[in-house]
């Protein structure tokens, strides 16, 4: 039996004999690709869409439902593809129209689905839409983005401040005024107030829609609509609030979140429900956004799924973090879906946050079992199947214009954003022929796809019995979810669908901890020492419940 018949899925469920009607995203697992660290395929250094095409058949032995390429389009690259110069082609550095086309006939051969994002709340300033905008005051794009006259002392309009660091207003002199942006100076936002820009962006997602994709992960979605009134932020409330940035000293309240949002979404809804099964995930961050989630997802006119980021940047995984996660989302009435990521090219790789490198190896296994577990979606960052660590990236090798910014208070993205090594022997670790864009972690050729690829006890092949586990059970891949218990150490919730109750436990701990099977339990699968009433450190259990 060959490999494509071996994982082939059918539309609404990834195995045969676990179809009972729920659409393929939902609790589905996908795989991140960062293009310009996964696999090079014409040796300059940087990944490409080619290369992603030679390795898919990686992401399909693992097992996941879809993947999610972050941006691949035409762009300067002063934020690595999230600022787009043109939303409808793909940047030469990563390949052509044809060779995305040729990566999503090869995924859709495997059974994967394809989910790419889109950056709609802004462009770079090199996008022909901007170059026309700041022309002057009238022109047919004149409105496409956030304009606004100086205060009278030639200051900007408001105190908004820009995420990456200082005031969110740059002057332009060609139209006498000010305009805003939320991330980099190169990256103005668009105005989606503007039917015509709203036009466009639909036109845009129906341009990608059409090339086959099943899926967009829509980036900062929180940004997409701000007060037209252009209203001063107050300061921060939090006075222990650790303040890197300027935009950290102010409760961003106005600069985003608009309600505009949502009555875009119920068209962009409008749209994907033409094409039929299209899954959409929002990136939505901040502080104190929990509310505009659920707003923002519930109901079945609006998006799938919210992609949040109670675990991104939590500094230790404690079992309250993760019942707060989860009680956020219990599945009430027309509540939406989330989506989970411990790690992914913005956040620091999790096992270098949670846990020590003695206790490495243990954790990760007990990371990536509590990780399957979890009642939503789950996305695999390239590489956490490997273990792979953060990288210390030198200031002179950074490419991260946040981190160059506000160095040395803000840490690096590039350090979760290295090359991918696929064979600890070749050159570059098999990502490429010359020296990549970003060095290969020292400690990461050892943990190479060739090293573990069909080992018996590695990491990547509990990655792959984990998911197995997830896709054979429905109770884990989209049943309810019990109310999660935090006891010192230990997090434990029972899933269940269809008659099938499952007790799932896990100790986050490094030291031994109290935990008893309740009687009649049958074991399903178990990592670390499980005892007879206790856990051992970084042990877990999902057992089989009597009914």
């Amino acid at each position: 039996m060959s490999l494509t018949d071996l994982i082939k899925r059918n539309e609404s469920a990834p195995r045969e004999g676990v179809d009972d009607g729920q659409p393929w995203w939902k609790g589905a697992v996908i795989y991140q690709i960062y293009p310009r660290s996964f696999a090079d395929s014409n040796d300059d250094g940087i990944g490409d869409l080619p290369g992603i095409t030679q390795r898919l058949d990686h992401v399909a032995r693992l097992g996941a439902d879809a993947i999610w390429i972050s941006p691949f389009f035409t762009s300067p690259m002063l934020d690595f593809g999230y600022d787009v110069a043109e939303f409808r082609n793909v940047d030469p550095i990563f390949g052509t129209l044809e060779d995305f086309d040729a990566l999503v006939e090869k995924a859709h051969g495997l059974g994967i689905k394809v989910i790419i994002d889109q950056v709609w709340s802004h462009s770079s300033d090199q996008h022909r839409w901007f170059e026309e905008s700041r022309q002057s005051r009238n022109n047919p794009k004149a409105d496409w983005y956030v304009w606004a006259d100086p205060k009278p002392d030639g200051t900007p309009p408001n105190n908004w401040q820009s995420i990456f660091g200082g005031p969110a207003w740059t002057w332009d002199s060609r139209r006498g005024q000010y305009y805003f942006h939320n991330f980099l100076k190169q990256q103005p936002d668009l105005n989606l107030h503007s039917e015509a820009v709203r036009d466009e962006i639909i036109a845009v997602a129906r341009f990608w829609l059409e090339r086959g994709v099943d899926g967009f992960r829509i980036d900062a979605v929180t940004h997409m609509f701000h007060d037209a009134a252009l209203t001063d932020n107050p300061p921060a409330k939090n006075p222990d609030k650790f303040k890197a940035r300027s935009h950290d000293f102010q409760d961003n309240i106005y600069n985003q979140a608009g309600p505009g949002t949502f009555r875009f979404v119920h068209r962009l809804r409008e749209l994907m429900d033409e094409y039929g099964a299209i899954f959409s995930v929002a990136e939505i961050g901040g502080e104190d956004t929990h509310e505009f989630q659920h707003k923002l997802t519930e109901g079945e006119e609006k998006l799938n799924s919210v992609y949040g980021f109670d675990f991104l940047y939590a500094q230790q995984l404690t079992p309250q973090v993760v019942c707060d996660a989860l009680g956020r989302w219990p599945g009430s009435d027309g509540e939406g879906w989330p989506t989970w990521a411990f790690e992914n090219h913005d956040a620091p790789r999790a096992v270098s946050r949670w846990t020590t490198p003695e206790h490495a190896e243990a954790f990760n296994r007990m990371k990536l079992m509590l990780f399957s577990a979890l009642r939503g979606n789950i996305i695999i960052y390239q590489g956490e199947e490997l273990g792979l660590t953060q990288v210390d990236i030198p200031y002179e090798r950074l490419q991260d214009p946040e981190a160059i910014a506000n160095w040395p208070k803000t840490l690096s993205r590039d350090g979760v954003r290295t090359p991918i090594p696929w064979e600890k022997d070749a050159t570059q670790a098999g990502f490429s022929g010359v020296e990549p864009w970003l060095p290969i972690g020292p400690d990461h050729p050892a943990m190479a796809v060739d090293q573990q690829e069909g080992k018996r006890g590695s990491l990547l092949e509990w990655t792959k019995k984990v998911i197995a586990l997830r896709k054979d059970h429905p109770a884990i891949r989209h049943g309810e979810m019990s109310e999660c218990h935090a006891q010192d150490s230990i997090i434990c919730f029972t899933r269940s669908a269809h008659g099938e109750k499952l007790l799932c436990a896990f100790n986050t701990g490094e030291g031994e901890a109290a935990f008893s099977l309740p009687e009649g339990a049958t074991p399903v699968l178990e990592c670390g020492e499980v005892g007879a009433d206790r856990l051992g450190p970084f042990a877990a259990i999902i057992a089989s419940l009597p009914e």
